[in-house]
């Protein structure tokens, strides 16, 4: 079996792809996969460090407002999908899977155009430019929320999950608590803005910093790297409690979120692929400044299942953020009640499920 994986420019595109990678790799071992993608990109780095075989093409994505650089971007997509013909034409691939970010097109493209088998994959409530502009040519589309089903040929589409919840099962949350310097003992709260963090997140919890001292649950608080030595400076003046542990970032996500009890993050579609198939509650800030304010769509789809709380960036201060950890955290039937319903929406198995339908898919092109 040969597969060719594209997806890059956020970590929310490459992870996916990469768990999806994991589990081909797992369940066929002959299998060869060949990853394209960008060389500006994240995905330049993370897949060859799994020592994936990649490939780049030269791609731009398109501006929403009308400008000189969409021609420059078409002549560059024309030329991307000359590029990838040639590769997917050398590494005859059984199939292409594309997982989302403007390098997909010309990949995915190209391989519908020469008669390959395809599928792209949808992390978000509502999709972007590129995975719609796909659909029209992909045999088939796997979402991750109902909501985005509407956005597509129904005929097409098939709900598969994350991929990447697959890969927080079965982790050992003690061992992940102590990695972290927390106690075995007490809950555990994870307050992260993403892998670059959120200065408005962060603001919030150092001004909470004092109110965290005298409560009877662990805080382990992540800042991001570039925003790491602005709240150390802050927490220097101010001191750090003994129950909130702060990093700049971490690398165990998944052993650290097998040991936590609440979870306050952004509500990116991996990381809600990971809590859900986990069962853990969550305090949900999505940001604003993404595209078709999509996170906040992502977001209602938890909160409104009683699996999260929804807590917009507009409302955060550290009051706030006090007040809707201790509604949850301090309320064990609550908690509970929302670690049942979180577990309810979550796809554990979604990384088998997308690759049982790459295997349909070419197995019927064989037929």
């Amino acid at each position: 079996m040969k597969i060719v994986v594209s997806g890059g420019g956020t970590g929310g595109h490459i992870y996916p792809a990469l768990a999806l990678i994991r589990e081909i790799q797992k369940e066929n071992k002959d299998a060869q996969v060949l990853y394209i993608g960008t060389k500006n990109g994240l995905e330049s780095t993370l897949v060859p460090r799994e020592e994936i075989p990649f490939k780049a093409i030269h791609i731009t994505g398109f501006k929403r407002k009308l400008s000189l650089d969409n021609i420059k971007t078409v002549l560059r997509f024309l030329k991307g999908v000359r590029d990838s013909k040639r590769m997917l034409k050398e590494f005859q691939p059984d199939i292409v899977i594309g997982t989302g970010g403007y390098v997909c097109g010309p990949v995915v493209y190209a391989a519908s155009k020469l008669n390959i088998p395809t599928i792209v994959h949808e992390q978000n409530s509502v999709p972007g430019l590129t995975n719609k502009f796909l659909s029209r040519y992909v045999n088939k589309v796997a979402i991750c929320f109902e909501e985005a089903r509407e956005h597509f040929p129904n005929e097409k589409v098939e709900f598969t999950g994350n991929p990447r919840a697959s890969e927080v099962m079965g982790k050992d949350g003690i061992r992940g608590r102590l990695s972290a310097g927390l106690s075995t003992t007490m809950p555990a709260v994870l307050i992260f803005g993403g892998s670059r963090g959120a200065r408005p997140i962060n603001d919030a919890v150092v001004k909470a910093l004092s109110e965290f001292a005298d409560k009877p649950y662990q805080v382990l608080y992540i800042t991001g790297d570039v925003h790491f030595k602005d709240v150390q400076n802050e927490v220097e003046l101010i001191g750090n409690p003994k129950n909130v542990v702060i990093k700049p970032f971490i690398h165990n996500m998944p052993e650290i979120l097998a040991g936590i009890d609440l979870v306050v993050s952004r509500a990116g579609a991996t990381t809600l692929a990971e809590i859900t198939s986990l069962g853990i509650p969550s305090i949900l800030i999505p940001s604003p400044y993404v595209t078709n304010n999509h996170q906040e769509k992502n977001a209602r789809s938890l909160s409104d299942h009683g699996a999260a709380e929804l807590l917009l960036e507009k409302d955060l201060n550290s009051k706030s953020l006090i007040q809707h950890i201790d509604k949850i955290i301090l309320d064990d039937e609550n908690l509970r009640m929302m670690k049942i319903k979180a577990k309810k929406l979550g796809v554990p198995d979604s990384a088998h499920r997308l690759y049982k339908l790459m295997k349909q898919l070419i197995k019927g092109k064989q037929k």
